[in-house]
């Protein structure tokens, strides 16, 4: 009976180890919330100019600390095949990213993303990611429409 009972006994301690690990392993993840982005320019199916700037208007946040920020911008001519272009014009896209080291909250405002005079008028994604200190992500997406007759930025002072 002796050694049912320690078996028994050493059983349930093994099984308390294992999730003492477990519990304490998930205690001390540390940062696991995702930064927040609120894109407040471009909106949602907005007509931009072609041959002018993007305003690129939002506020980056963190409950500890950001990291970097990137913005790509792709085609969607046909819903997610993204192929089709114009004669004579070049589908746009744009990729970059920027550091937002030691800093818990940014506010982004600039006209750095240059439409291309040649750029193929359409239906276009624009995405923003941004990523906090410990590698968490989150991300924003736009549609937006690139045409000849679409807003050109007008800067705010």
């Amino acid at each position: 009976m002796k050694t049912k009972s320690n078996i028994q006994f050493l059983f349930v301690l093994s099984l308390i180890t294992i999730l003492s690990v477990f519990t304490a392993c998930s205690d001390d993840d540390g940062d696991t919330t995702p930064p927040v982005i609120q894109l407040n320019k471009p909106a949602e199916s907005a007509k931009l100019l072609i041959g002018s700037t993007i305003c690129l208007d939002m506020e980056l946040s963190d409950d500890e600390m950001l990291s970097s920020y990137k913005v790509e911008i792709h085609n969607n001519f046909d819903g997610h095949e993204h192929t089709r272009a114009e004669d004579g014009t070049t589908p746009f896209q744009f990729q970059k990213s920027w550091s937002v080291a030691d800093q818990k909250n940014a506010k982004i405002h600039q006209h750095e993303i240059e439409i291309p005079e040649g750029a193929t008028p359409g239906n276009y994604h624009l995405m923003v990611y941004c990523t906090d200190l410990a590698g968490n992500e989150s991300y924003v997406a736009r549609n937006i429409v690139l045409s000849h007759d679409g807003e050109g930025h007008e800067h705010e002072e």
